[in-house]
């Protein structure tokens, strides 16, 4: 099984601020992923020419199974709510998917805790902070119906902020301690490989620098993995969109 996750940037190329859609399908078809896991995924949104990006995904990859979860409601620089699960299918939204050419036997939604005040964030090159607002922050969970058994992925796209995006993660991992195993963890975790494995006890599939796509100096972007399956295979191409690399694994039972 190869399964990949890619934070889209919904779908934008950063060198010329630019998304075409036909350019995010021919990325995702490279990728030959069986379970692909976006961030940073638009739903009916005017900068993505109010396309349905994880149909797009799913149309390039073949993946019969998908599912997107919003984390945002509305547009930003408009009205940029937290999403509650009950927007109309029409509605500007923004969020995370999970695609799968498997089978699907169930989905689940786990909503992260909220980082509600304003928090100071040094941004590279500043002297002094910058009061920011995070996001809503959610995960979605697949039960992947494979020939040799079930495996569990999850994805999500966990806060910029250092301290809470820690809680986040050790939430999550409590949400899925009844989940069925093997699982795979996937996602931009906005933290690097030695705190995500300190933190969630899994071991990491693929160790690659991922962020920024053009010039990678770090890893932000992970597949971590929890019982019997081994990576034996993993990449981070540089593909036309976005300021991150996908990231790539091979897994065997």
């Amino acid at each position: 099984m190869r399964v990949a996750t890619f934070n889209i940037l919904h779908g934008r190329n950063p060198a010329d601020d630019v998304v075409d859609v036909a350019t995010l399908g021919a990325a995702i078809s490279g990728l030959d992923a069986d379970v692909l896991a976006l961030q940073e995924v638009d739903r009916n949104q005017p900068r993505s020419h109010m396309a349905d990006l994880t149909a797009v995904a799913a149309e390039a990859m073949g993946a019969d199974e998908h599912r997107f979860v919003a984390a945002m409601s509305g547009s930003p620089g408009a009205t940029w709510v937290a999403a509650t699960g009950e927007e109309q299918p029409d509605a500007a939204t923004y969020g995370v998917a999970l695609l799968s050419r498997h089978p699907v036997s169930s989905w689940n939604v786990v909503k992260l805790p909220v980082l509600k005040a304003p928090t100071p964030f040094w941004f590279h090159g500043d002297r002094l902070p910058t009061l920011v607002r995070d996001e809503a922050r959610v995960a979605l969970a697949a039960q992947v119906e494979l020939p040799e058994g079930t495996v569990t992925v999850v994805t999500t796209h966990l806060s910029f902020v250092p301290w809470w995006n820690g809680r986040q993660l050790g939430y999550l991992v409590r949400s899925l301690s009844v989940a069925e195993r093997p699982l795979v963890l996937t996602g931009d975790l906005n933290m690097g490989q030695r705190r995500a494995v300190a933190l969630t006890g899994m071991t990491p599939a693929a160790s690659w620098p991922t962020f920024p796509s053009h010039a990678p100096r770090e890893q932000l972007d992970h597949i971590l993995l929890d019982g019997a399956l081994t990576a034996t295979a993993s990449s981070a191409p540089h593909l036309p969109l976005s300021d991150h690399r996908a990231l790539v694994a091979d897994l065997a039972r």
